[in-house]
């Protein structure tokens, strides 16, 4: 039943790269993407969507586009343009270890492992986290944990599973840890961020830098959350990461409006231009699909978890899919990048795009992301 849409998105891909072909999409205001240069934390989501078109179509115009780039993704990590954060493995993940996947290419593993190495390098041993933005010893972010870098976990995992060097696991697995300790909430709901002494890893105190106060829950958050516990869980078996996220998911699940596509914060104020964010739907979608393949047969919530994900993605193609836009560069409208610094409050997001298809091609052909 999700055909239809998987081949509009594919072919906005196609109409994309023949359109910009050497560039990248950024984030911007009016409902459109700005093309550029490879030097922001969300390229890799769009050079992941050129592999999932291939694995789908099996047409070589994907791969050969998503080839393309590899060239540039390596020079990016060799030069280190704008590389000090915690979202490489959004990078690398979906560009690097995408193409090792899918075609096997020994260059595409070497750039990952590089990659690998680099996030590797955020590791803060003082306070026990892979610090989210900033270099080291940053007076404002040197003790700071995102909820995000979950999903860069993955890219450690990997990279262990390639080397067997445990250095590699053993950061992963304590910053999932520390993640878990601190960042959810008894509740199930999260704190975006974390703050601790970087000198002696005392916590300090939660807070949020895109949410919509300190104490709220943002809902791409509480996403990144559903979504990386899973994936913690595939990588570690430990039960506990699997029971996190599903707590996240009720609390999620609770919350979710009529139509099931979130606004941007669980906690804000809803009034009639209240922004969605279409992405934390997407995401908690891939987030929920990835659970029921990690669950028991029996378990009590996959029902439940299949019903929202379902419904979900079906508002999302009904409601928020661009189908009927022809000339729209994105796939999903009425997603919000920094609502609370007024930053694309309601525009297209490459990350949105990315796991709406993501989620599109692993209900209809079963094909997983690149996590």
């Amino acid at each position: 039943m999700w055909s239809k849409a998987i081949e509009n998105a594919v072919n906005k891909v196609k109409q994309n790269v023949a359109k910009h072909p050497g560039k990248l999409p950024h984030i911007t205001e009016g409902q459109r993407y700005e093309w550029g240069e490879n030097d922001d934390w969300i390229e890799g989501f769009y050079i992941g969507m050129m592999w999932l078109a291939y694995e789908y179509s099996e047409e070589s115009f994907y791969k050969e586009a998503a080839e393309s780039f590899l060239a540039n993704f390596k020079d990016r990590l060799d030069r280190h343009v704008m590389l000090d954060h915690h979202d490489i493995g959004f990078l690398y993940s979906l560009s690097t270890v995408a193409q090792w996947r899918v075609t096997g290419s020994e260059e595409a593993r070497a750039v990952a492992l590089k990659a690998a190495e680099t996030l590797y390098a955020r590791w803060r041993p003082e306070a026990g986290i892979i610090q989210a933005w900033g270099s080291e010893g940053d007076p404002d972010n040197g003790g700071r944990m995102i909820i995000d870098c979950l999903l860069n976990l993955p890219l450690l995992f990997w990279a262990y599973e390639q080397t067997g060097e445990q250095k590699y696991y053993d950061i992963a697995y304590q910053h999932a840890l520390k993640s878990q300790k601190f960042l959810v909430r008894g509740d199930g709901s999260s704190y975006h961020t974390f703050y601790f002494n970087p000198k002696n890893g005392h916590a300090l105190r939660g807070g949020t830098h895109q949410g919509y106060e300190d104490g709220s829950t943002w809902t791409r958050g509480q996403a990144w959350g559903i979504y990386g516990f899973a994936l913690a869980y595939r990588y570690t078996k430990n039960e506990s990461f699997l029971e996190t996220s599903k707590q996240l998911a009720h609390y999620f699940i609770q919350r979710l409006p009529e139509d099931h596509v979130v606004y941007w914060d669980f906690d804000v104020p809803l009034e009639q231009k209240t922004p969605r964010d279409s992405s934390a739907s997407a995401i908690t979608a891939c987030g929920l699909l990835e659970l029921l393949e990690l669950l028991d047969p029996n378990d009590s919530d996959r029902q439940l978890f299949e019903k929202v994900a379902h419904d979900s993605m079906k508002s999302l193609v009904d409601n928020y899919a661009t189908t009927d836009l022809p000339d729209a560069e994105g796939l999903l409208k009425h997603g919000s990048y920094h609502v609370r610094g007024e930053r694309a409050p309601d525009d297209y997001m490459i990350w949105g795009d990315y796991y709406y298809l993501e989620a599109l091609i692993r209900m209809q052909k079963g094909i997983k992301g690149y996590w």
